[in-house]
């Protein structure tokens, strides 16, 4: 976590655009579509109209996603925070996807770290790391701050992840490093994300950073460095904005 401000956040939220790689994303199964998602008012008014409801976390772990995302993107005058677009709705689609089960991965031991350039070597696919994670967290926020994670004011918050991403956190089932770079990877997936994933609600990413989304044709436009795209983003079940 940086101290900077957040404008050099939202430098850095456009820029880790590049970073999100498309085929990181499960292909988890569309929202259906209807005729109020054609147009900006109507699917606001839908969501709005339909809480979202998770299907993997229990109720303590929805309300760690919660304030997690919204400390990694918190609202500004700048642009959408993870939690207007729905960010927590996307990890929790996820979980229920081969990726979360680790299903394309070789999961037999030994279990052993190695060096970084080796990647991941964890016994722990992303349901475990989410399930165990979140949970010993919040025994960690409750010995050093007495309060779970959910209920830390937000600079304690940010406090808190500043240790997870260090790796100084003793989180004991989970490494605290590997913990808080699976969620970190996921909030910037679910930011940016076409909504059929459930994220970027509204394409707000899309609209702060000027991305044409799933247009069929913007190749006019590609090497015009610092002018902004004229047209709004188009999503892949062609909603607009």
């Amino acid at each position: 976590m940086s101290d900077q401000p957040d404008v050099s956040r939202r430098r850095f939220l456009r820029s880790s655009v590049a970073i999100v790689p498309v085929a990181s994303l499960a292909a988890c199964e569309p929202r259906s579509s209807t005729s109020s998602e054609a147009s900006p008012s109507g699917a606001s008014a839908a969501v709005a109209a339909t809480p979202y409801k998770p299907k993997f976390f229990d109720t303590n772990e929805w309300r760690f996603i919660n304030a997690a995302v919204d400390r990694l993107i918190p609202h500004d005058d700048e642009g959408p925070g993870a939690l207007d677009l729905g960010v927590p709705e996307f990890i929790d689609r996820q979980m229920d996807t081969p990726y979360a089960h680790g299903a394309t991965w070789y999961m037999q031991g030994p279990f052993q770290q190695g060096a970084p350039e080796l990647g991941y070597q964890l016994k722990l696919v992303p349901r475990d790391i989410y399930r165990l994670g979140i949970a010993s967290v919040d025994r960690y926020c409750i010995k050093a701050h007495g309060e779970p994670f959910a209920a830390l004011n937000d600079a304690t918050r940010d406090t808190v992840l500043a240790s997870l991403e260090s790796g100084q956190a003793d989180l004991g089932d989970v490494p605290a490093a590997a913990f808080f770079g699976q969620l970190l990877q996921n909030t910037r997936e679910g930011y940016f994300c076409d909504p059929v994933h459930g994220g970027n609600r509204g394409m707000g990413a899309w609209k702060m950073i000027g991305f044409p989304g799933a247009r069929a044709d913007f190749m006019d436009f590609v090497n015009q460095n610092g002018q902004a795209y004229p047209y709004g983003p188009v999503s892949i079940n062609g909603e607009r904005t």
